[in-house]
């Protein structure tokens, strides 16, 4: 049975990662193609999504693979002959929870471990996409509004990376209108973010209020070009990046890069491990509520709905608990609420399928009819 199921698993866990990631592909590709990115980038940012993907797919991959197994098992009388020979419920469910474990075990190394990196560095790639303004901003012979407000214009980009002819226009401001105009510009990148060094150039400041017109000459001049290419802060850092232990206990440095409290990252912490556990109890709720019911011509449909209600029962406990432990930390036991509540109904129905008639109403014995007196001896 442990052979069928990981079979079953591996099936749908394929196919469910596939239409995931074929779906975020087609986002990915909108967005990176558009700004002049090329394949190679686009197959590694598409890389970097898979491990947040799995971990999402695996819980249902599990469930999916214990309710078919065990519906073909049932179909097929298998269960009902390996329940004749002596084989109790509870002694059925073994290879189901170590299945489930094994789940849990994958659940647990991309949770912890690997989705964190993939955020990282996926974070880190974004940013320096980001700062690669050549690719959004600085095209030739084209007039470019990276952002509203914002024009720029370049006649020629030459080999080495000079930009000539250059013009800029800003009019985020509505009391005034400033245009720059250089005969020669290179992008320069500072820790501070790209700026644009232009030489020989205008700058006209036309003052909405008054209608006067101002204008500067310069030699040289540099131009934040981070606010027009909306880099990313990197000197925070979300939550979802940091590994699990560190999580349990942060440092000083991690609360003032992520800007939450010690709490509030421990929460964080009890939620992933959670959310883990969750595996297990998918594919154990699968397999029990199966169990209970009797052989039927009609086939097992109706326990099939009540799988399928059974994990959206747990899964909705787990959304309602979870806006409350976001808003105070100090209930963060409630985060394993749903996985008790699901051993706790496992448990139930296999206690159910031990003992079938147990719910089931006991026929009356109708009392035997006096004999009559005129009846006896003659």
């Amino acid at each position: 049975m442990l052979s069928q199921l990981l079979m079953v698993f591996g099936f749908f866990s394929l196919v469910l990662i596939l239409i995931y990631w074929i779906n975020r592909a087609v986002i990915l590709f909108d967005q990176l193609i558009s700004d002049g990115q090329n394949i190679v980038v686009f197959l590694e940012m598409t890389l970097l999504s898979l491990p947040p993907i799995i971990k999402l797919v695996l819980p249902l991959a599990g469930f999916a693979a214990s309710l078919y197994v065990t519906h073909r098992m049932t179909t097929d009388s298998e269960l009902t002959v390996v329940q004749a020979t002596g084989f109790s419920p509870w002694r059925l469910a073994r290879p189901v929870l170590v299945f489930g474990l094994f789940v849990t075990v994958m659940m647990s190394a991309l949770a912890h471990v690997l989705t964190p990196l993939s955020i990282t560095q996926s974070n880190a790639r974004q940013a320096e996409i980001a700062q690669d303004a050549t690719a959004r901003i600085l095209r030739d012979g084209q007039f470019i509004t990276p952002t509203p407000g914002v024009t720029v214009f370049i006649r020629e980009i030459t080999p080495a990376g000079e930009l000539r002819d250059i013009f800029l226009s800003d009019t985020r401001d509505p009391s005034e209108g400033v245009t720059y105009t250089a005969t020669s510009a290179f992008l320069v990148r500072t820790p501070a973010g790209p700026q644009l060094v232009m030489r020989d150039g205008m700058i006209q400041t036309l003052r909405t209020g008054t209608g006067r017109l101002i204008t500067t000459s310069f030699q040289d001049l540099a131009y934040d070009i981070s606010t027009l290419i909306g880099l990313p802060d990197t000197s925070r850092r979300s939550a979802r990046e940091l590994k699990t232990w560190e999580l349990l206990s942060p440092t000083p440095d991690l609360i003032a890069q992520t800007q939450r409290d010690a709490a509030r990252l421990r929460t964080e912490a009890h939620e992933r491990i959670a959310e883990t556990l969750l595996a297990t109890v998918a594919a154990l709720l699968g397999f029990a509520t199966l169990l209970v019911g009797g052989f039927s011509r009609f086939g097992v449909w109706k326990q099939v709905v009540a799988a399928i209600l059974l994990v959206i029962l747990v899964k909705g406990v787990e959304s309602v608990i979870t806006a409350p432990v976001r808003e105070d930390p100090r209930f963060w036991p409630l985060v394993y609420l749903p996985s008790l509540l699901g051993l706790v109904i496992v448990w139930g129905l296999l206690f159910w399928a031990a003992r079938p008639g147990l719910f089931r109403r006991r026929p009356t014995l109708a009392a035997a009819p006096a004999p009559h007196a005129g009846l006896g001896a003659t």
